[in-house]
């Protein structure tokens, strides 16, 4: 089955290009104009992947992407000509996952949908799961992708979980944000490394985590972050 992609965009040029761009290479894309209209195809018809403009005809972009996140893990990749870094931080902070600025290329749309839909990787055939790993009240399922604090689950986007996860699985190592971004969306992606310091900043509030005293991500001065153990 292909995955499915929502298109949202009002621009006709545009959206026609990102619809056949997308189909190409093989997904199921849905196509928007507004925010209503995205609403109702969310509702009955639940992408695996939203790419979204900004600028629509009833509202701004981002009110989708705060309604989202208060019930939905769905990746979100914000397509805007916006240029200002305020912006793209506040999206990011808002729950988006990637940020492409316009104009942009048919290759370079179809490789960020690509890194945002990768699947975490399945055990080999015949071997046994591997046990959560824990961090004193912190508790991550790799396999599951869940996550716990207290027994109590936390609610992650794919993107805040990627980068846990790529942390967790070293507990005694400092990664770069390079490595961060190599590992989360993948060594061809190309953008400002401080989306790592934005996503590191939600997951650390979400984990009642706070910059000042950190318990499990911690702040590696001139590298990067390392998972601390938890107490």
């Amino acid at each position: 089955m292909s995955l499915k992609v929502l298109v949202v965009e009002d621009d006709r040029e545009i959206r026609s290009m990102m619809q056949s761009s997308l189909s190409v290479e093989g997904f199921d894309v849905q196509t928007a104009v507004s925010l209503s209209e995205a609403r109702a195809l969310l509702k009955h018809n639940p992408p695996d992947v939203i790419v979204l403009d900004l600028g629509l005809p009833d509202g701004d972009g981002v009110e989708l992407v705060h309604e989202l996140r208060k019930q939905h893990s769905t990746p979100v990749i914000v397509v805007s000509a916006r240029h200002q870094e305020a912006q793209k931080i506040a999206l990011l902070d808002a729950g988006a996952d990637d940020y492409l600025t316009k104009p942009f290329s048919p290759r370079e749309l179809v490789a960020r949908v690509n890194t945002v839909l990768r699947r975490p990787r399945r055990q080999a055939h015949g071997t046994q799961p591997a046990a959560p790993r824990e961090f004193g009240r912190l508790r991550v399922d790799a396999e599951g992708r869940d996550v716990w604090v207290d027994d109590q689950q936390v609610g992650l986007t794919r993107t805040e979980f990627d980068i846990l996860d790529a942390l967790s699985a070293r507990p005694n190592v400092a990664l770069s944000r390079r490595q961060i971004i190599d590992a989360v969306w993948g060594a061809g992606w190309v953008g400002d490394d401080h989306v790592v310091d934005v996503h590191v900043a939600n997951l650390r509030k979400k984990l009642d985590d706070p910059p000042t005293e950190p318990r499990y991500i911690l702040t590696v001065r001139g590298v990067g972050y390392r998972m601390g153990a938890g107490g």
